[in-house]
């Protein structure tokens, strides 16, 4: 278990999640329902957000295949990176149960967790290295400034290493979670001492 994190409303504890919206009753699900849930994540049964997106069996889907393609897909920018960016654009958009999730994984896979107290603290100065300065930079203007962005965000990008791949994998992983908190923060909130 690495070191808790808690600055400024966010943290890396585990959290849980309450919908606002009626779930999905298992007793009264359908088929595809139940389908649809197996093929999501392995507690989409008891997670509030999946038993609340399962009312959409297929736009569920289409969101998990989506996403498990972008999150998990082997090669390009690495699992940590992803998550990195992730967190980051979590914070910016003050999803609180996304960013605890995702730095949760960040520091599963890189094990530690010193660049995600920077990003809770202050994203604008966050990053232990170049590399990650510039993916955490690129997260915060992406997010914050779609329409402003030019060939010299990648260039810099560019500058550290990425290649097109990963650089894509980048872009990626970060417009989903322009998303992906909009239903997390407008469907329910996040449920402090779940764990």
């Amino acid at each position: 278990m690495s070191e808790l994190i808690r600055s400024n409303g966010f943290t890396n504890e585990v959290l849980g999640w309450k919908a606002w919206l009626p779930t999905v009753d298992l007793t009264r699900a359908t088929q595809e329902q139940i389908d649809v849930l197996q093929e999501s994540h392995p507690q989409a049964k008891t997670s509030d957000y999946y038993l609340t997106l399962a009312h959409h069996p297929d736009i569920l889907r289409q969101r998990s295949q989506a996403f498990n393609a972008i999150m998990y897909a082997p090669g390009g920018l690495s699992r940590a990176e992803r998550e990195l960016a992730s967190t980051v654009v979590s914070r910016i958009n003050q999803c609180v149960y996304c960013a605890s999730v995702h730095a949760q994984r960040f520091e599963q896979l890189a094990k530690r967790n010193d660049v995600i107290a920077e990003v809770f603290a202050d994203p604008a100065t966050a990053g232990t290295t170049d590399r990650e300065k510039a993916i955490v930079q690129f997260a915060i203007d992406l997010t914050l400034a779609p329409a402003s962005l030019n060939a010299s965000h990648i260039h810099a990008l560019r500058d550290q290493g990425l290649d097109d791949s990963q650089l894509l994998d980048l872009i990626h992983a970060i417009s989903i979670f322009a998303w992906a908190n909009r239903l997390m923060l407008n469907l329910g909130e996040p449920v402090f001492g779940a764990s």
